[in-house]
């Protein structure tokens, strides 16, 4: 079975995942918020539209990524700082949940 959030969050490195489609992205709200996650402001996931790469972080709250994140995810680069990039399609995650 594959990696709920939660397990994603606890990975050892910077988690950006990627989602597709707002229906997708929608999804993704739901279960992150259904794990116990929140936006850093103590938001729900659902009460707010997710975007095509969201941050999840081991403190179990989630958040955009800005310009230079963006550019990194799809540079290739291999670190953030001195932090890993892990990179997650959680269509794909999903996909091997069922």
């Amino acid at each position: 079975m594959s990696k709920s959030i939660k397990e994603l969050s606890q990975m050892d490195g910077r988690v950006y995942v990627y989602l597709r489609t707002a229906a997708i992205a929608k999804e993704f709200l739901k279960q992150a918020e259904t794990e116990g996650f929140t936006f850093c402001d103590g938001i729900k996931p659902t009460e707010r539209k997710g975007e095509e790469i969201m941050a999840v972080n081991p403190d179990l709250t989630l958040n955009y990524v800005g310009t230079n994140g963006r550019i990194a995810y799809g540079s290739g680069v291999k670190y953030i700082g001195n932090r890993r990039l892990i990179r997650i399609d959680y269509e794909k995650l999903i996909s091997k949940n069922k």
